[in-house]
């Protein structure tokens, strides 16, 4: 069998910093160029859009979009237009209907449409996730902070329609609660920041539940500094849950359970090789919805203007 040859789309900080060394480390796996407007990699054939990229490019079999979400419907549907399989990083666009369009052209192509949720692949979500199957859930409550200006620094489209704000990373934390959680939850309340001279909000508050009247909240933040904070707390009748670090780290009243090295990224791209041996398709869009559903729900508040 041979590899899968992979093309990135949009060369910033999260393609440098994760999907390079992710395809270097996944058997199956090999990158085959670059596209994009800024950026480059010595080694690899390079274009600047995708457009050049499926026209005068080496053979690819697939691409991995880690452009802004702004742009990826346009650029999955002309990836999966030329026969290629296609990666979306998170979040997979900007709305949700726009997704479906390319759900059908993904089957009708017979090629795989894969919507990535990175943190989904933390080493403790699955022990967690298995724990809390046989505990009844008391409450839920999200903290997830950090400093804007590390992690996304200069990526002005982040504050622009479309580009989520805080949920960038929030959503994160949404799609490790509905992947752990045994019943779908749904959000009833949210209060969203947003600085003077911003479209997306810089901190955000909600309050969720599921069909049992599970009480969750959840807290995410832009403007955290010093120690930054990526915690889901869980209380059950046998303990309290503590997933850190993103969900790298599972805990039961202090004692912990499960902790391991980093590996997200190579396990979407173990299953994105999976998925492209058989054209079959991932596409769970309930941490995005949840998004929405804050953005259709959520009280409006005007906070000082943001400076990167």
């Amino acid at each position: 069998m041979t590899d899968l040859r992979i093309a990135i789309v949009g060369f910033g900080k999260i393609a440098r910093d994760q999907h390079v060394g992710a395809i270097a480390a996944v058997p199956g796996a090999t990158l085959a160029a670059v596209a994009s407007r800024n950026a480059s990699l010595p080694e690899l054939p390079h274009f600047a859009t995708i457009e050049e990229l499926l026209e005068q490019g080496p053979p690819i079999d697939a691409v991995s979009l880690c452009t802004p979400p702004q742009v990826r419907r346009a650029q999955a549907a002309a990836a999966l237009a030329a026969g290629k399989h296609v990666m979306l990083e998170k979040p997979p666009g900007t709305g949700v209907a726009e997704l479906d369009p390319l759900i059908a052209m993904a089957v009708e192509a017979k090629r795989t449409l894969f919507a990535t949720w990175h943190s989904r692949h933390a080493p403790a979500v699955e022990p967690a996730r298995r724990w809390l199957a046989e505990r009844r859930i008391a409450s839920v409550q999200i903290s997830w902070k950090e400093d804007v200006r590390v992690w996304h620094p200069g990526q002005a489209w982040i504050w622009e329609p479309g580009g989520l704000g805080v949920f960038d990373p929030g959503i994160n934390a949404l799609s490790i609660l509905t992947r752990i959680l045994p019943k779908p939850v749904f959000v009833t309340a949210a209060e969203l920041a947003f600085p003077a001279n911003c479209q997306a909000p810089i901190a955000a508050n909600l309050t969720l539940t599921d069909i049992s009247g599970l009480p969750v909240t959840a807290e995410f933040d832009f403007r955290q500094t010093g120690p930054q904070s990526w915690d889901i707390v869980v209380e059950t009748d046998r303990g309290r849950m503590t997933l850190s670090s993103g969900g790298a780290r599972m805990a039961v009243d202090g004692k912990v359970l499960a902790e391991a090295p980093d590996e997200e990224y190579r396990g979407l791209y173990r299953r994105f090789v999976e998925l492209a041996a058989t054209g079959a398709s991932d596409v769970d869009l309930t941490p995005l919805r949840l998004v929405a559903d804050a953005f259709l729900l959520g009280k409006r508040t005007i906070v000082e203007p943001f400076v990167d």
